[in-house]
């Protein structure tokens, strides 16, 4: 499963050469998922940081076992990292765009250092997207925001940031597989294979599962899944909707912390 080039640092030491005292490579897990929340990693880099762990892949590209194996390597070489979560709830109360910028916030926000420069893999940048929450942690954008297909493959910050994002939210979901433990989220993580469709079908959906989706098992959706949600690609849906039930944010509730889990490691 580490078929393929090692990323490097190449892109990075660009924007380090030009003036840029440090680099924060971010990804994201968790977008299409029916349950749980999203969760980005941030991984920092600057001059001093050299070869990147061997073994380092983009997380899709690893076994789980060599996901965590990576951990505290990526642990003593980048200069810190941090992770941030964004609950389903708010993903019912604000969409998955916004709730995105929320939870990569939240990982920023935990760093000592300065995100002058984020380096985001994908062809659109939901980090400067305004997010009209009023409990944002950062009170601005970062100053500069790079774009760079297929950047989980090609910068090692960014690859990192996407094994620690991945062990991060997995182990998330074991824990949260044991408080709702009918959708078999030990295994599937929260996403749309066919086990959690049938759990959904027989039990509804739980206060861990994104209503605002129009789940199989809603009372309000004719066991329909909402043809415009984000399962498995790129698009966005409930954008400042409420949770289907119509309770609040506050009431859904949700036992995943929005608490960046970071250390600096040096």
């Amino acid at each position: 499963m580490t078929a393929g080039r090692a990323p490097n640092l190449r892109v990075e030491q660009q924007w380090l050469g030009s003036g840029v005292a440090a680099v924060v490579g971010t990804d994201e897990v968790g977008r299409g998922c029916l349950g749980g929340p999203v969760t980005v990693g941030a991984v920092v880099v600057d001059l001093t940081v050299k070869r990147p762990p061997t073994g380092l892949r983009d997380s899709k590209l690893l076994s789980p076992g060599a996901r965590e194996a990576l951990v505290p390597r990526i642990d003593r070489w980048a200069l810190e990292w941090a992770v941030g979560h964004a609950s389903a709830a708010e993903i019912d109360a604000h969409g998955i765009l916004r709730a995105l910028r929320l939870a990569g916030e939240r990982a920023l926000a935990a760093l000592d250092s300065d995100a002058g420069c984020v380096l985001l893999d994908g062809n659109y940048d939901w980090f400067s997207r305004p997010t009209r929450i009023a409990d944002s942690p950062l009170a601005r954008a970062p100053h500069r925001v790079e774009l760079k297909v297929k950047a989980d493959l090609l910068c090692a910050s960014v690859a990192a940031a996407s094994v620690l994002a991945k062990v991060t939210r997995d182990g998330l979901m074991r824990e949260l597989a044991q408080q709702h433990p009918a959708y078999g989220w030990e295994i599937n993580k929260g996403y749309a294979t066919p086990e959690h469709m049938a759990a959904l079908r027989e039990h509804g959906p739980c206060v861990e599962h994104r209503r605002s989706w129009r789940l199989p098992g809603a009372a309000d959706d004719q066991l329909s899944l909402d043809l415009d949600a984000p399962i498995g690609g790129d698009g966005a849906t409930a954008e400042g909707r409420p949770p289907a039930d119509g309770r609040t944010q506050d009431q859904a509730g949700c036992s995943s912390s929005p608490v960046v889990i970071g250390t600096p490691s040096r």
